[in-house]
């Protein structure tokens, strides 16, 4: 079971808000004493998850979260948007699939970065994504 130990919700509206955002992660992964490594894979994959969410629904909120299983200390980001939605999760997770002009990178790079992903989209409604990064994963 996974607990959680404190949060913080951040609001992402402008691109400005990435870098407050990245600092935040930053921040709440030191506190659990988490590797530089680690640190590195949970901000890339952050960054590319909240790019996404400017990109194609115009932000969102993010929920920071550090989570406890047993002994095992991490980082929650559950990203939430009020967008488009994506119509074919499976097709979005492969990797070179973009609807815009990336390099389709973005969704399948992000879950090889943490532990843990899942995704949710319903059109019309939004998506969320959520991932974990474990101390030592």
């Amino acid at each position: 079971m996974i607990i959680s130990l404190s949060k913080d919700v951040v609001a992402i509206t402008k691109e400005q808000d990435v870098i407050l955002f990245r600092n935040r992660v930053k921040e709440f992964a030191q506190k659990i004493k988490m590797g530089l490594v680690n640190q590195t894979k949970l901000i890339t994959a952050a960054s590319e998850l909240v790019r996404n969410m400017l990109r194609y629904a115009d932000g969102g909120q993010i929920t920071i979260e550090v989570v406890s299983k047993g002994r095992e200390n991490g980082i929650r980001l559950v990203f939430k948007d009020s967008g488009p939605g994506i119509s074919d999760i499976q097709l979005a997770m492969k990797d070179g699939f973009s609807i815009g002009k990336s390099l389709g990178l973005g969704l399948p790079g992000a879950k090889r970065l943490v532990n843990d992903f899942s995704i949710a989209s319903e059109a019309g409604k939004g998506t969320v994504v959520t991932i974990i990064k474990w101390v030592n994963g």
